[in-house]
């Protein structure tokens, strides 16, 4: 009787553990406390490497127990040299064994890597287990975004082992469906982003306009293409630039540079840069203008939901996963990617159209399909019934 009980209580409440690779406050990390604060129905845990304190995961749910076993995992590998490729190997061949031989992971239903590193090293763990493996693709499935040697790993190791796969958007599962054997469980759910869904957003705020970018200090992200583009359609006036994010993973001279590049254009005391912010529906209640504008495909973007279910006036680069959620002149605005010019263009127009800033303040706060945490855990829940059955039915 008490296995019998047993086994319904794993077949309600499997045992998920998580994996992650890092404490740092990345849009990953944030996606996954947020969909544990949301009153997961799974018993989860999460295994990391060693990295000198909890760090962002102070913030997990006190159910959720958090482990440390492996070599550290450092940053940089993507665009590294070829040393420091292959150092990062050793280091994945290393946390894959420390993964594989701790009993979290013997005791696991399923076994979900929350980080392309993480599904480096879990994938490998998993080759010699028949644990479920679960993967979220939290990036395209191509070079551009994880480097030639990430991209190697995931398309001949990670995305052929995984059981199921978890995206932000169609074009990211789309990336990674020609790797995937048959039977593989998908699903696209949207990443845990903190939306206030369903109440009615906050006006527009009175006074000067504000425009924002919300997204860590990243050469990638295109911080310097908005200063640039922010100086060129408000050269002068009382408009204010804000970017909103820590400068994470060695990227503090790419902030330095930022500082330099405002002064240059003389807008320095017009651009505010405000580090990593907690609150980010009160910062975005101050914002008219939000910005996502990354030089490559962004698989989604947290930010890009955000805005919308802000109801802020959001202007994105017309490619990848943001370009699925904004509808051009409807709720949102898009650009060509990596245009300054273009993206110049489109804040004079909004600089220009009071009316028109209204308009798609109020559109965007009615997106349809946005999802609050609740919601994204519940259908995490699902999904991962889906990946047990199955893996049993196998």
């Amino acid at each position: 009787m008490t296995l019998r009980g047993d086994a319904e209580t794993r077949r309600l409440r499997p045992r998920v553990l998580h994996l992650s690779h890092s404490n740092a406050a990345g849009g990953a990390e944030f996606a996954l406390i947020r969909m544990l604060q949301a009153g997961a129905s799974w018993r989860a845990a999460l295994l990391v490497p060693p990295m000198g304190g909890r760090g962002v995961f102070q913030q997990l749910p006190i159910d959720v127990p958090l482990r440390m076993s492996g070599v550290r995992q450092p940053a940089g590998v993507v665009a590294g040299s070829p040393l420091l490729v292959a150092e990062a190997t050793v280091r994945l061949a290393m946390q894959a064994a420390a993964t594989r031989a701790h009993p979290g992971f013997r005791r696991a239903d399923i076994v979900d890597a929350n980080t392309t590193r993480a599904a480096a090293y879990g994938a490998l763990a998993a080759r010699t287990s028949r644990v479920p493996f679960v993967v979220h693709m939290r990036d395209m499935a191509d070079p551009e975004a994880i480097g030639r040697a990430g991209f190697e790993m995931m398309r001949r190791i990670v995305l052929p082992r995984a059981d199921g796969v978890v995206a932000d958007t169609r074009a990211t599962m789309e990336s990674a469906a020609p790797y995937l054997r048959r039977g593989t469980v998908t699903e696209v759910i949207p990443s845990a982003s903190g939306l206030l869904v369903g109440g009615a957003a906050a006006p527009l705020p009175s006074g000067p306009l504000v425009v924002g970018m919300l997204a860590r200090i990243d050469p990638w992200k295109a911080q310097a293409e908005l200063l640039d583009a922010f100086a060129q359609a408000f050269p002068d006036g009382d408009a204010r630039l804000q970017f909103a994010g820590d400068a994470l993973f060695g990227h503090e001279e790419y902030l330095a540079r930022l500082h330099r590049r405002a002064a240059e254009l003389d807008v320095s005391d017009r651009v505010d840069f405000l580090g990593h912010v907690d609150d980010v529906d009160a910062l975005l209640r101050t914002w008219h203008i939000a910005v996502q504008y990354s030089l490559r495909s962004e698989p989604l973007g947290q930010n890009v939901l955000q805005y919308l279910a802000a109801g802020r006036i959001v202007v994105v680069a017309d490619e990848g996963g943001p370009a699925e959620w904004v509808e051009h002149g409807v709720n949102g605005v898009r650009v060509p990617p990596r245009d300054v010019a273009s993206l110049a263009d489109a804040l004079r127009r909004l600089r220009a159209g009071p009316a028109l800033r209204e308009f798609l303040a109020a559109a965007a706060a009615r997106t349809p399909d946005l999802l609050s945490d609740p919601t994204v855990a519940a259908s995490h829940a699902d999904f991962y019934t889906r990946v047990r059955e199955r893996s049993d039915a196998n």
